[in-house]
């Protein structure tokens, strides 16, 4: 064990994120790689360089504090702001050379006021979070006509499923574009499932979000990516338990016959969800192994009968051991998450290390 790894880390394949973003980039579409919250929770200015070096046309955050940490590492293409911002707050994200995202005529105005930088229009087309309705966009022509924005977006509400939805949204926010005075020259849609499951791309940029990080959209997409995230932990105790002996709070894991247990120095204020208690699995050199009791604040303990180890050995939480795989969806699966909430809920505590492979 790495002598400075006494607790649990986060390893990131940026080779692995890079080729994800080319599969991305081979649909056609100028790539704008979302990485809000981090960047899913691995480092959004590990990420943002990393992809960098692929020329992608922007990025995508959700906050002005998001950009502003872009931009002071050195990141200069443009930086969408996507969550509704404001307008008391627009001088701050002009300031700071983000683009806003708009649906209001009074935030037109107000931003036109302020500065005649790019922004994007916001078109609800079914998603109801935020921007203008497809069908309220002529209530803008007057605003558009005296600032018109450099881009239009919508957004998928369910791009991963197969039940029309997708194409309802495209028609919508091809009648929307249509009332515009001027068509925008970016027009965007697509976010991963929707991107992994064309051949080519019907738009100008491209959204890729959790696909660059390692999680697909299913079977039924044309192109999967490779696993970037890897989460592992050292056992720092093995012990002995004996016939009626049990584990961890509330002794929900209660043995009948002799068990060997090892400590995890990962638990829940790491990232490592309780609701995995009794439920999750590790791998342990090339071996899947049961997470036993409730997984604690600090500790997660596994049992290894069976299975040779000592204390500093390394367990596998996500990702890869020699031929076995826990990927991102099978975790959060067991977790009762969504892939988004497993990865965005890696805990600052745990220390990301990045690597880059070919």
């Amino acid at each position: 064990m790495h002598p400075h790894m006494t607790r649990a880390w986060v390893e990131i394949d940026l080779g692995a994120l890079r080729r994800n973003a080319a599969a991305m980039a081979a649909r056609g579409a100028a790539l704008l790689p979302m990485v809000k919250a981090d960047a899913y929770g691995l480092g959004a200015v590990a990420v943002a360089r990393a992809l960098d070096a692929l020329a992608p046309w922007g990025f995508g955050v959700a906050t002005i504090a998001e950009g502003i940490e872009l931009r002071e590492s050195g990141i200069e293409r443009p930086i969408i702001v996507f969550t509704p911002v404001h307008r008391s707050h627009l001088r701050a994200l002009c300031n700071a050379r983000l683009t806003p995202a708009l649906g209001a005529a009074s935030d037109i105005t107000e931003w036109s006021e302020i500065t005649t930088a790019p922004w994007h229009l916001a078109i609800d087309t079914g998603m109801s979070r935020a921007g203008v309705r497809w069908d309220h966009v002529h209530t803008l022509r007057d605003a558009i006509r005296a600032n018109p924005p450099q881009g239009a977006f919508t957004h998928f509400h369910s791009a991963e499923l197969d039940d029309g939805s997708r194409e309802e949204q495209e028609r919508r926010f091809r009648d929307a574009v249509a009332q515009l005075p001027v068509r925008p020259p970016l027009l965007h849609a697509e976010n991963s499932a929707a991107l992994a499951r064309t051949h080519r791309s019907s738009w100008d940029i491209a959204r890729p979000g959790i696909f660059l990080y390692g999680v697909g959209s299913g079977e039924r997409a044309l192109v999967h990516p490779e696993p970037v995230v890897r989460l592992r932990a050292p056992i720092v105790d093995i012990r002995t338990t004996l016939p009626g002996e049990s584990v961890s709070y509330d002794a929900t894991y209660r043995v009948s016959a002799q068990r060997r247990i090892a400590t995890l120095a990962i638990g829940y204020a790491d990232g490592y969800r309780r609701s995995l208690s009794n439920r999750g699995v590790a791998l342990l050199h090339g071996q899947r192994v049961p997470v036993a009791g409730l997984v604690t604040m600090d500790m997660t303990m596994i049992d290894v009968t069976g299975v040779p180890c000592d204390v500093g050995d390394i367990v596998t939480l996500i990702g890869r051991d020699g031929s076995e795989l826990l990927d991102v969806e099978t975790v959060a699966r067991l977790a009762d998450l969504s892939p988004y909430e497993l990865l965005t809920g890696l805990r600052p505590r745990l220390e990301r290390h990045y690597r880059d492979e070919p």
